[in-house]
C-alpha cells in the first residue's frame, strides 16, 4: 500500500470512529479500518481493564477463529502475557510515542503470540499499544493469514500511526459520553435529571399508545428538606438529598427498567415502562418506607400515576406529571407515609379532577391542598 493509500485509509478510519455510537461501535470502525489499511485478515482492538488485571476484547473483524465473536461478552486475558503492555518504556509514552511489535508463527521460542498465530494459522500479526494521557489505554491487533507477506519494519510504524489515531478518536468518544452523561444526569445524586426523564417518557407514552405497554411514573417530594437547611446547613440538605437519591436508586432497581431521577430540588421521580402498576406501587412503598428511616427529613411525599389506573387517556408526557404532582401533593397535604395513587377515587377521583383543572399556576394546588387538610384527621382524634 503506498503513502497516499496509507493515508487515505487513516482518515477513513478517524472518520469511521468519528461517526460511531458507543465505544463498541467506534472499536469496530478502528478494527475494521486498522485491517484494511494493513491488509490484514483479522483486527482485533482491546481495552485494559487495570481493576481487573485483564486485557478484554471489544472486537474482533474479519476472519474469526472457531468460537470467536464480533462483540464478545467477556472474552478477556491475563494483562501479564502481554509484555508490551506492561513493559513498555513508559516514559516513552508520555512523550506520545508507542512502539509497535511484529512477531510471526515461524519466530523462534515459545512466545505467546507466536504459539497462537500457528494455533490459529496465521502468519504473522502486529500489535500497537493504545495510549491515553500517558498511559497504556488497551491494544491494536491485527494478523495476516499464513500464506500472506510477513508484516515488516514498516508496518509496524504505520500500525503505530494507527494506534495513536485510534487513541484520539476514543479521547473524542470520552469526551462526548462525559458530555452526554453531564447533559442527563444530575450531579449531586449521580441520578437522571429531568431532561433525561422527559425523552424517556415521551418515548413511553408511544410505546403505550402504539402497543399498550404500560407506563407508570412515581413523584416524590422530600418533606422537611427547609428545615434541615435551615437548623443544620445546606451541606446536611444535600447529604439528604444524595441519601435520598441512594433509597430511590435502591428500590427502582427492583422494577426493571426503571428509571430514577432527581426533577430538581426536592423533587425526584420514578419512571417505569412495562412494569404492572402494582410492582411499581410496591417500590414506591418501600421508597416512602425508607424515606423515613434517612435521619434527617421528615420522609416523602410520593404520588402515582399509571396508565393502568382509571385515569382516562394518558394524552400526553405533562398530563402524566401533573397526575403523578397533583397525586404527590395530596399524600403531602394528609401527612400520608403510604403513596397516593391517581384513579382510586372512583367516578370523581380528586387527583384526576385537580391534575385536569384548567391551570392557574400554582392556585388549583393550593386550594386542593387545603381541602385535602381541612378532612385529614388532627392529632388526638380517633382514626
Amino acid at each position: 500500500m503506498g503513502d497516499e493509500s496509507r493515508l487515505r485509509a487513516v482518515v477513513e478510519l478517524a472518520q469511521g470512529m468519528a461517526a460511531a455510537h458507543g465505544l463498541p461501535e467506534a472499536a469496530r470502525a478502528a478494527a475494521v479500518g486498522a485491517r484494511a489499511a494493513l491488509d490484514g485478515a483479522f483486527a482485533a482492538v482491546s481495552v485494559w481493564e487495570r481493576e481487573r488485571g485483564r486485557l478484554r476484547v471489544l472486537v474482533n473483524t474479519g476472519e474469526p477463529a472457531e468460537g470467536e465473536e464480533e462483540f464478545p461478552a467477556d472474552e478477556t486475558y491475563p494483562v501479564r502475557d502481554f509484555p508490551e503492555m506492561t513493559e513498555a518504556p513508559h516514559a516513552e509514552w508520555a512523550r506520545g510515542g508507542a512502539g509497535a511489535r511484529v512477531e510471526s508463527a515461524a519466530g523462534s521460542g515459545g512466545g505467546r503470540r507466536a504459539a497462537a498465530l500457528r494455533r490459529r494459522g496465521r502468519g504473522s500479526c502486529v500489535v500497537a499499544p493504545i495510549v491515553l494521557h500517558g498511559r497504556a489505554w488497551g491494544e491494536l491487533y491485527v494478523e495476516r493469514a499464513a500464506d500472506a507477506a510477513v508484516f515488516g519494519r514498516a508496518d509496524a510504524e504505520f500500525a503505530s500511526v494507527l494506534a495513536a489515531v485510534i487513541a484520539a478518536g476514543v479521547v473524542q468518544y470520552e469526551r462526548l459520553a462525559e458530555a452526554r452523561r453531564l447533559a442527563f444526569t444530575d450531579p449531586l445524586t449521580g441520578l437522571a435529571n429531568r431532561r433525561a426523564v422527559d425523552i424517556r417518557l415521551e418515548e413511553a407514552l408511544e410505546e403505550h399508545h402504539v402497543n399498550g405497554v404500560p407506563v407508570t411514573l412515581v413523584v416524590c417530594d422530600i418533606n422537611g428538606l427547609k428545615r434541615v437547611n435551615d437548623t443544620y446547613g445546606h451541606a446536611a440538605g444535600d447529604r439528604l438529598l444524595e441519601r435520598f437519591g441512594a433509597v430511590l436508586s435502591v428500590c427502582g432497581a427492583e422494577v426493571p427498567g426503571a428509571l430514577a431521577a432527581r426533577l430538581g430540588g426536592d423533587e425526584f421521580c420514578l419512571l417505569a415502562v412495562g412494569a404492572g402498576a402494582g410492582e411499581v406501587e410496591r417500590a414506591a412503598r418501600e421508597i416512602c418506607r425508607r424515606a423515613l428511616g434517612l435521619g434527617l427529613g421528615e420522609g416523602v411525599a410520593c404520588g402515582v400515576a399509571s396508565t393502568g389506573e382509571a385515569i382516562g387517556a394518558p394524552r400526553s408526557a405533562r398530563r402524566l406529571f401533573r397526575l403523578a404532582d397533583a397525586a404527590q401533593y395530596r399524600a403531602k397535604a394528609a401527612g400520608s407515609a403510604a403513596p397516593v395513587v391517581a384513579g382510586r377515587g372512583g367516578p370523581n377521583d380528586e387527583v384526576v379532577a385537580l391534575a385536569d383543572a384548567p391551570e392557574e399556576e400554582g392556585r388549583g394546588r393550593r386550594r386542593f391542598r387545603g381541602r385535602a387538610a381541612a378532612h385529614a384527621p388532627r392529632p388526638g382524634d380517633d382514626g
